[in-house]
């Protein structure tokens, strides 16, 4: 089995706590070397600032490639592009470009008056000023706004028109789900990198909450292993089983590169990659 290049996403955190948690994380997930590292931004636009500063502090101090979620929730074009000035002026070339979930009770997305309408339109400027690579999401299960997978496809092949490098995928339960996603894709003519966005199941209600959120298929089977693992006691087990058989059938089908949504627990991740054959860098684990 090939070994995969990797990438990990986190998100700011909110408190000491949560700081002393990302950097917990990094430090546990940075000797495996990591193509890039991405920082999230909070739904509807409210972690903007703790986003900005996590993303200075970890390209500062960490020695990782770090990738800012953007999005264009609740912000002025010129709000936003001040953030991608700022990001741009630490240093970072990476950014993650996204439409962004509406603020919570908002019941669906309104673009600001005088803000971007779409990712589209925020992807255009940010290729425009030539100074980013830029990503962007990707849905093998139909987002929860689209019609059919197909709509999705062509939105995507519309991002990629207007200037993304990457598209990083929704998280998904089954190999064949992201096979029939990237055959369309190739067939809609998108010959950019695909890459499959991977997340270890650390807590199985929290996973499958969050699945139902973002329109991910929890198959039957998925469901009724969880509950007998909760009655053995051996949910971990289970979770890194899964995630592992489910990675080592993306590679097996091809797949070169994985990106994992460690929501800023490392191990079930860290135990993942050791499996899949990415083992430490000895001198950076010494280091941190």
């Amino acid at each position: 089995m090939t070994t995969p290049e990797i990438s990990f996403e986190f998100f700011p955190p909110k408190n000491l706590e949560g700081s002393f948690r990302l950097w917990d994380t990094m430090q546990v997930l940075s000797p495996l070397e990591p193509r890039f590292v991405s920082v999230t931004y909070g739904a509807g636009g409210t972690t903007r600032d703790l986003t900005r500063d996590a993303v200075a502090t970890l390209h500062k101090s960490s020695g990782l490639n770090v990738a800012a979620h953007l999005t264009c929730v609740d912000a002025t074009r010129a709000e936003t592009l001040e953030i991608a000035d700022q990001f741009a002026a630490v240093g970072v070339k990476d950014i993650v470009a996204l439409r962004g979930d509406p603020p919570k009770g908002a019941g669906g997305f309104t673009p600001h008056p005088d803000g971007f309408a779409n990712s589209i339109e925020l992807i255009e400027a940010l290729a425009e000023s030539g100074r980013f690579n830029i990503r962007v999401g990707a849905y093998p299960d139909p987002h929860p706004e689209a019609t059919s997978t197909d709509a999705d496809v062509d939105w995507l092949k519309r991002k990629i028109d207007a200037g993304a490098c990457e598209a990083l995928t929704q998280f998904f339960f089954e190999s064949d789900t992201f096979f029939r996603f990237r055959d369309k894709c190739a067939k809609a003519g998108i010959d950019h990198v695909l890459t499959p966005g991977i997340l270890p199941i650390e807590n199985w209600k929290g996973a499958r909450n969050f699945a139902k959120r973002c329109g991910t298929i929890v198959p039957a089977w998925v469901d009724e292993a969880f509950e007998k693992a909760a009655r053995d006691d051996r949910e971990d087990l289970l979770a890194t089983a899964i995630c592992t058989e489910l990675c080592s059938e993306l590679i097996d089908g091809g797949v070169e590169k994985l990106h994992f949504y460690t929501m800023n627990r490392p191990e079930l991740t860290r135990d993942v990659c050791h499996a899949l054959g990415v083992v430490p860098n000895v001198s950076l684990e010494n280091v941190a």
